[in-house]
């Protein structure tokens, strides 16, 4: 087996390779140097010229040494079309895997796998000498809202909707709502794929209706692509859909919201506003806040979590949808 130095000389010339351009005057010892240094490799300028002379005598490399400093290139027709992934290229791949799964057709993540392997081998046998190979280890991401494990997908499942998706066809499904256990045949129109925290969403019209809605992929019991062509409403806009908050369990409606807020709430808020026109105002222990807000469940959920350090002031429908909840879990707990 290589010893680890001999892995890591493989690797830094492998990236030395795919840093050569394939056109122009080429890059100068010097800059690749500094290349190789900003990918975390131990290098020196001495090492990269050594390294270029040696993979000079087994690939198409070019110096061009009209003037100094001298610069490196692949020859005419050449490239560095290798099967390989840079450093980058492995982070990159590691890092976004866990995300993406989800959203990628089975074909596209089909073919995406090798690559994830690959990455996976690559960052593991360049941890030890290399820092930007342990990047992964070092990055987590969390929701700000209360943890919770995925639900279970059927891939059979997925990977019809994924298909009748991309190729705008219509699907046919075995679905079931939320808090009811039977089961409703629909003939989707499919429209989008959103991922809100753990859970995977396919946006569609059923039937002949024109209203957009949220189907839950977990709940899916059976899904069949159609052959007919999925009928996309007038106008409708993936982007549009989930800016109005319908991801969020919106209307598709602002509202003009005023309420009074502690003031360790408005130092939060003012780090991470809640829309580009919020203004807070006032002094000492309660201030005012005006923001104009999509209307969705979601911020209510948001203004829950404050309890007691918010008080609703307008819309007045909203306060005293607020009131009556409170009269209500008052009561649960007396």
């Amino acid at each position: 087996m290589p010893k680890a130095g001999s892995h890591e000389t493989l690797a830094r010339q492998w990236e030395l390779l795919k840093l050569l351009p394939s056109r122009g005057v080429g890059v100068t010892a010097s800059q690749l140097t500094q290349r190789l240094t900003d990918l975390s490799f131990d290098v020196s300028k001495r090492t990269v010229e050594r390294d270029l002379l040696d993979l000079s005598r087994l690939f198409g490399l070019y110096c061009n040494d009209r003037s100094k400093p001298y610069g490196w290139r692949w020859m005419d027709g050449g490239g560095a079309d290798l099967p390989s992934l840079t450093l980058a290229d492995a982070v990159s791949l590691q890092l976004i895997e866990e995300f993406i799964r989800p959203l990628l057709p089975a074909s596209v993540l089909h073919a995406l796998e090798p690559r994830f392997k690959q990455a996976r081998v690559k960052l593991l046998s360049m941890s030890k000498g290399n820092a930007i190979a342990r990047w992964s280890d070092k990055v987590r991401t969390r929701s700000p809202a209360m943890p919770l494990l995925p639900p279970q997908i059927d891939q059979d499942v997925l990977q019809h909707v994924q298909q009748a998706l991309l190729e705008d066809c219509q699907v046919e499904i075995d679905y079931v709502s939320v808090g009811s256990e039977e089961i409703k045949r629909l003939v989707l129109h499919t429209l989008g794929l959103v991922q809100r925290g753990p859970v995977t969403y396919l946006v569609a019209t059923a039937f002949q209706y024109r209203d957009v809605r949220l189907y839950a992929i977990h709940r899916i019991r059976s899904a069949e692509k159609l052959e007919k062509k999925a009928e996309k409403p007038d106008g409708f806009s993936l982007d549009d859909y989930v800016d109005q908050g319908a991801i969020e369990f919106g209307t598709g409606k602002t509202i003009k919201f005023k309420a009074q807020i502690r003031k360790e709430v408005a130092f939060y808020l003012k780090e991470t506003p809640l829309s580009s026109d919020m203004v807070i105002e006032g002094d000492g222990e309660w201030l005012s806040i005006r923001a104009t807000i999509n209307d969705t469940w979601q911020f209510r959920w948001w203004i829950r979590s404050f309890g007691s350090w918010i008080e609703v002031v307008s819309p007045v429908a909203l306060r005293k949808e607020i009131i009556e909840e409170l009269k209500t879990t008052a009561t649960l707990y007396s």
